[in-house]
C-alpha cells in the first residue's frame, strides 16, 4: 500500500517563528517600491546615481548631461556631409561604376576634401569644399553642384 504524502504549501511553510520573510532573505530587503528608489524610471534625474546602471544599459551615455543649443535664435547646422576618404572606402555603396568613372549621387551632401582619391569620381552634390573639388580634379573627376547653389554663384556674380 503507497502512503500518500502531502507537502505543505509554501504560506504554511514559510510562516512561523524566525521567519516572516517568505524567502525573501532579510525582513528589511522586501518592501515597496520606495526601497528601490522608485518603479521604473522613477529616480532617474540629475542626481539619480542609484539608477545609472539602469539608464545607460537601455540610453546610453548620452542620456546624463547638457546637449545642444541654449539660445532658442540659433539654429542648428543640419547640413549633412561626408568627406572624400568615406565615399572612396564605400564606391560601392555609394555609386555605380561606369564607362566614365564612378558615378556618386550626394545631392543632400557636402563634400569635404579630408583623404585621398584614385578613382575617378563624378559626384553629384548639394555644396562641396575647394580641397574637395581640387582632389577630384586632380584625379579626373568632376563635382557637379545642385541648382540651389548654382542660382547663389550667379547672384554674387551679378553684384560684382
Amino acid at each position: 500500500m503507497a502512503i500518500k504524502t502531502h507537502k505543505r504549501k509554501k504560506v504554511s511553510r514559510m510562516h512561523g517563528r524566525k521567519m516572516g520573510t517568505h524567502g525573501w532573505g532579510a525582513r528589511k530587503k522586501h518592501k515597496k517600491s520606495g526601497h528601490r528608489g522608485g518603479t521604473g524610471m522613477a529616480g532617474t534625474g540629475k542626481r539619480g546615481d542609484q539608477k545609472i546602471t539602469l539608464i545607460t544599459k537601455l540610453y546610453g551615455h548620452e542620456y546624463f548631461g547638457k546637449q545642444g543649443i541654449t539660445s532658442r535664435k540659433t539654429k542648428r547646422d543640419t547640413r549633412q556631409r561626408i568627406n572624400l576618404q568615406q565615399i572612396e572606402k564605400n564606391l560601392e555603396k555609394y555609386g555605380k561604376k561606369t564607362t566614365k568613372g564612378w558615378e556618386i549621387n550626394l545631392e543632400k551632401y557636402k563634400i569635404l576634401g579630408e583623404g585621398e582619391i584614385k578613382e575617378k569620381l563624378i559626384i553629384k552634390a548639394r555644396e562641396a569644399s575647394e580641397s574637395a573639388i581640387k582632389k577630384v580634379k586632380k584625379a579626373g573627376g568632376e563635382i557637379i553642384l545642385s541648382k540651389e547653389n548654382d542660382s547663389e554663384d550667379e547672384d554674387n556674380e551679378e553684384e560684382e
